[in-house]
């Protein structure tokens, strides 16, 4: 029996053709690995592009907020400024009719004024005289302006109403004040008791006699001895150096008829 034995130079290319196959192996895997790693390369890229696309997402929405509010603002603007063109539209035709007649209202003023000081002097006349040099000194006065060119008819109505106003006061408050009056055809100084338009008192500064203005008379009347005190305390009241109190004094007939 007989074997065969192959050629010692084909086994040692056998073992060799053996031993060199692991290094066709590397290949593939060093190729997975690059492809792995382009894998995450890739998926960087991509993320940094979503962040940037997500940071313009949010400032084109801050931008489209923004917008929105300031069209918001802008449509209460205009509704605002629409209200105020409409009642400026009707203030100026309400200021248009008020022209119409402006120039009546003008002509008319002066007329006005001159009754106003024509009445006041005849209620002044008619009225109690007290604070005469006063009163008539301020009618005076409303005359001489009538007269002025340099005084704007606004100015000359004030004046007078003003006057009215100073009048009206006095029918509102007590006051006690010295002046003269002539007693038995003699000027005499006294003190004079106010109280409204109501009665007019007056007593010597010695307190020797007392008496009231009649207005139905039109004359200074005497008192008896029993009112001076009366009057006394009521120029005291006056004069705030005593409290408030009840006055048993007359008042004239006219006076009581109103």
């Amino acid at each position: 029996m007989s074997f065969f034995y192959p050629p010692v130079k084909t086994s040692i290319a056998l073992m060799i053709g053996v031993l060199s196959f692991p290094c066709f192996a590397v290949e593939p895997l060093k190729e997975a690995i690059r492809v792995d790693q382009a894998t995450q390369d890739a998926a960087v890229d991509s993320q940094k592009k979503i962040d940037n696309l997500s940071e313009q997402t949010g400032s084109l929405l801050e931008k489209y907020r923004f917008a929105t509010r300031q069209t918001k603002n802008l449509k209460i603007q205009t509704q605002h400024l629409q209200q105020v063109l409409k009642n400026q539209q009707l203030e100026k035709t309400a200021l248009q009719e008020q022209l119409k007649t402006i120039v009546v209202t003008q002509n008319e003023i002066t007329p006005l004024i001159l009754r106003m000081l024509t009445n006041l002097e005849t209620f002044i006349n008619l009225d109690l005289p007290f604070l005469p040099e006063e009163r008539k000194q301020r009618l005076t006065k409303l005359k001489a302006m009538m007269l002025r060119a340099d005084m704007t008819k606004a100015e000359k109505f004030r004046r007078i109403i003003e006057a009215y106003q100073i009048e009206n006061e006095y029918g509102n408050t007590i006051e006690a004040y010295k002046n003269e009056i002539a007693l038995n055809g003699i000027k005499s100084p006294v003190d004079f008791l106010r109280l409204g338009r109501v009665a007019l008192y007056y007593q010597r500064l010695d307190g020797s006699e007392a008496g009231f203005w009649n207005k139905e008379e039109k004359r200074w009347q005497s008192l008896p001895d029993s009112y001076r005190n009366e009057i006394r305390k009521g120029l005291r009241i006056a004069r705030k150096e005593s409290a408030p109190d009840l006055l048993t004094l007359p008042i004239s007939a006219a006076e009581e008829g109103k």
